[in-house]
């Protein structure tokens, strides 16, 4: 064999005649190879397609929710659950009407700080086309169903010219690889923010980034609820129709069949139909209904109940004991995650050491204010709290008395100078033994006997007196 017939190259060592053959047989082998690939191009036989096996993931999360079907829980079919929406509206406008208020710490107490430009802001006029209020509630929704809340703020120099709401499906994020040293930017709409311009309200966060809503958190629940209620929209929309099969002796042409079909169809879709006949040796035999349909109340209950559960909301809400609850596991909750971002974000950093927004509580419990105030009283005087300690708790300007009572009505001590200074007696008394108040003694002595000697004047004055009268009265008689 030459070479040229394995390699198609020209042979190493070869005379003329074998060059020839090897020739001829090179140029059939091309042309027979040219033909072939025409012939297979186009009589190439269709091999049937494999299936292949989807990896889940190596899909992007938006995709793979695409392909597989569309049956997943959003926002909009979560707030079309009544107890869902419910206790989501009573939580936001709940804190939508808690004043914010911005305090300085001073050397001895706190002082609220009235006139403030950003105080109007987040209370009255945001700047944006929401309201405060309106403002606040979109960010309370946002926070529970999405998991995050932001409001732009808009800084010109150093004062703050408005507040913006920016819904939570407008923003998304570039993070950096760092696991340690976490940093991120905001995208909204293509262009680049940083966190610090924002008051970002975060719920269940891992990474200060993003949030987990109770929408992905809890959407087999959500599933469920919204499930129910589709189902039971679809009892209403059939008229509550019973559903089972007709019987039937003899065999049904498919004419009659979908004749049938028609006039059952009537009978549930239009109110004036209200009888079928059935003839034939036909009957109708009713289906049992099933256990979701039996228990369909009772299910709404318990999907009720797992929903309040989720939000924090009570089950007694309206009593005591149940508002108590409610202040504290729904509203605080937000509030206190509201009022750090509003300090990491308002204020300005030669600030934040002694500026602070707080939100003002007081309405929300006003209800325990004679159980509030009965404790600041029996702390007053037991002398564990004095009038300005309880004054500063409830934000008020103090009085400045800085006695402590010490269990007995007309016994007050001072702390600075310790002093023990008793009304009834007009002593004072320093802790440790030391006599205060030895002047006032002195000019108490001072004054008594002054008026001892004031009151012997007097007396021998009144008798002196006494007697020239008595003596005139004696001239007279004689």
């Amino acid at each position: 064999m030459c070479i040229r017939d394995r390699y198609g190259s020209k042979p190493y060592k070869c005379n003329v005649l074998t060059t020839t053959i090897c020739d001829v047989r090179f140029r059939r082998f091309r042309c027979a190879s040219w033909i072939g690939g025409i012939l297979r191009k186009f009589f190439k036989r269709k091999e049937r397609a494999e299936p292949q096996m989807i990896d889940e993931s190596a899909i992007a999360e938006p995709l793979l929710k695409a392909f597989l079907g569309n049956d997943e829980m959003t926002r909009e079919k979560a707030m079309q659950i009544p107890a869902l929406a419910g206790a989501i509206n009573e939580i936001a406008e709940t804190v939508a009407n808690v004043p914010i208020k911005l305090y300085k710490r001073g050397e001895k107490r706190v002082e609220e700080v009235k006139g403030d430009w950003r105080i109007h802001l987040l209370n009255e006029d945001t700047g944006d086309t929401l309201d405060a209020n309106m403002m606040k509630q979109a960010l309370v929704k946002d926070y529970l169903l999405d998991g995050e809340g932001n409001l732009y703020v808009d800084w010109v120099g150093m004062d703050i010219r408005s507040l913006r709401y920016v819904r939570s499906d407008y923003v998304s994020y570039a993070p950096n690889t760092d696991v340690i040293f976490k940093e991120y930017a905001l995208l909204v709409q293509g262009k680049r923010y940083f966190p610090e311009q924002f008051v970002r309200v975060l719920r269940n966060t891992r990474d200060g980034m993003k949030g987990l809503g109770i929408v992905e958190e809890n959407s087999k629940v959500l599933s469920v609820s919204y499930n129910s209620l589709k189902y039971e929209e679809c009892l209403v929309k059939t008229g509550g129709n019973k559903k089972g099969f007709v019987k039937s002796t003899n065999k049904l042409t498919q004419e009659a069949i979908d004749k049938l079909k028609e006039a059952w169809r009537k009978l549930y879709s239009n109110n004036t139909e209200n009888v079928i006949i059935l003839n034939n040796g036909l009957e109708f035999q009713e289906a049992s209904n099933t256990s979701v349909e039996m228990q369909l109340n009772e299910n709404k209950q318990t999907n009720a109940k797992e929903i309040r559960t989720i939000l924090g909301v009570p089950d007694d809400i309206g009593t005591e004991q149940g508002d108590k609850a409610f202040i504290k596991y729904c509203v605080n909750a937000f509030l206190g995650a509201f009022m750090v971002a509003l300090n990491k974000s308002m204020l300005l950093e030669a600030e934040k050491e002694d500026y602070f927004f707080a939100a003002d509580t007081y309405e929300l419990t006003k209800g325990d204010a004679d159980k509030r105030f009965g404790a600041y009283k029996e702390a007053i005087e037991t002398g564990w709290m004095q009038v300005d300690e309880v004054r500063e708790k409830e934000n008020m300007e103090p009085l400045g008395l800085e006695f402590i009572k010490l269990g007995l009505q007309d016994v007050l001590y001072d702390p600075k100078t310790k002093v023990v200074y008793t009304p009834n007696t007009n002593q004072s008394n320093r802790l440790g033994g030391e006599k205060e108040g030895q002047e006032l003694k002195l000019e108490q002595m001072e004054t008594e006997k002054k008026s001892s000697l004031t009151d012997m004047s007097t007396l021998q004055t009144e008798t002196a007196d006494q007697s020239q009268t008595e003596k005139e009265d004696i001239s007279l008689k004689e």
